[in-house]
């Protein structure tokens, strides 16, 4: 497959553990035999974050928003006790926080749909694409404990040397108690409707966004409220054309809804809701080990495209003690499939569009031939287990060719 104009690139982010094995795997047998297409490659294991001082990470970030299409594997954030074993001169930040700054984007978690694996809620027949706004809230929050009897009040102080806003939240007995100060920032919602939008414009999906405004009437109103305004400005007549819908629901209502609907649609959901929903639907589809994920940026236009299972810690300390990898590499070929067809779409390559097509049609082809993982054979029931090269091994048997024809083959 060539191009006639400048060269196609995908920004290639390597990682850590048993993510990068399957990682690795999939380049070598499914898309460089299958595709021409540039690869900028940057290593961000952690050793060579630890290395660069983890300038590494900086640079990637510079080349996925030059090149606005990229593929992600995923990476290790240390903890303190990996600062320790690894020999690390410091906790390296985590490298999805960084390009998540860089590009000024929103992770989107979108579930694999394989109609030969059963799903645990068999009334989803489409993916439920997730937002999380993950700035802020709980996970920046200030939370202690009180020891005894006493007020409790929350203060802003304006920079302008105005009077400061006290709040009288409570006032504690003997026993004492907990607290806890949260807050987010309006730049940052608005960031994040704007490329909710976006994205739903992108994947052709209604969106509903969902908070418990009617209890936090100035905290949840603030988002509600952005949403609606960016929407008015932006997108009501790009919604209309797309023939897609915006609504905002409560969060036990649209929980309710979620579980009855057959899917199709994109959830956008504050921090803590975004983190815990994103799970529940990852397992209402199956498994885990069958949701992407996709850092877009606030233009619509940049992606990154990664697995959103992690390294795989358990896997890879079972093959570094030479068992076979038997990590489930679905959602990293997805990966790579995505971020093909991105570039295809960016570059008008209709090519590139129809090979990472394939891609996606060999991944279901190879399920519903009963070539599987544990964790899907587990859920299919009676299916023989195949590792991950296995597989991997099995999808790229069947791209060939597609309906009869060579879809293209790399130098």
């Amino acid at each position: 497959m060539k191009n006639t104009n400048e060269p196609s690139v995908i920004v290639e982010i390597r990682g850590d553990e048993a993510a990068n094995e399957m990682f690795s795997l999939v380049r070598e047998r499914i898309i460089k035999p299958l595709v021409d297409v540039s690869l900028h490659s940057f290593d961000l294991s952690l050793a060579n974050r630890e290395a660069t001082s983890d300038a590494i990470t900086l640079q990637a970030a510079a080349a996925v928003m030059k090149h606005r299409a990229a593929v992600k594997c995923s990476t290790i954030t240390p903890t303190a006790a990996q600062v320790e074993n690894y020999g690390l001169s410091q906790r390296w930040k985590s490298p999805n926080a960084t390009l998540r700054k860089a590009l000024n984007g929103v992770i989107f978690r979108e579930p694999i749909v394989l109609d030969s694996v059963p799903r645990i809620v068999p009334g989803w027949e489409a993916p439920i694409v997730v937002a999380r706004h993950a700035n802020a809230d709980q996970y920046q929050a200030a939370d202690f404990t009180v020891s005894g009897a006493g007020s409790l009040r929350l203060s802003f102080i304006p920079s302008d040397g105005s009077a400061p806003l006290i709040k009288e939240v409570t006032t504690f007995g003997s026993d004492g108690g907990v607290a806890l100060g949260m807050y987010n920032n309006m730049d940052s919602i608005r960031t994040f409707a704007r490329a909710c939008f976006q994205q739903a414009l992108r994947l052709g999906l209604p969106l509903y966004f969902s908070t418990k405004h009617t209890v936090l009437k100035e905290y949840d109103g603030a988002f509600v409220e952005a949403f609606e305004a960016v929407y008015r400005a932006e997108f009501t007549h790009l919604f209309a054309r797309a023939g897609l819908s915006y609504e905002h629901r409560l969060i036990d209502d649209m929980v309710s809804f979620a579980i009855k609907s057959s899917g199709g649609f994109l959830w956008a959901l504050k921090n803590y809701d975004g983190d815990v929903q994103a799970d529940i639907v990852a397992q209402g589809f199956g498994s885990p080990g069958l949701m992407a994920s996709v850092l877009a940026g606030e233009d619509g236009k940049t992606c990154l495209f990664e697995a959103a299972h992690g390294t795989v810690a358990r896997h890879y300390k079972r093959w570094a003690k030479g068992e076979v990898l038997g990590a489930n590499p679905v959602a990293t070929i997805a990966a790579w499939s995505r971020a093909l067809e991105h570039r295809g779409a960016l570059d008008s390559n209709d090519e590139l569009v129809e090979a990472a097509r394939t891609i996606d049609a060999a991944i279901r082809q190879t399920v519903a031939d009963g070539v599987m993982t544990a964790d899907l054979a587990d859920l299919v029931g009676g299916q023989s287990r195949v590792g991950t090269a296995e597989f991997i091994d099995a999808v790229a048997g069947k791209l060939s060719f597609h309906r009869g024809r060579a879809v293209g083959q790399a130098d």
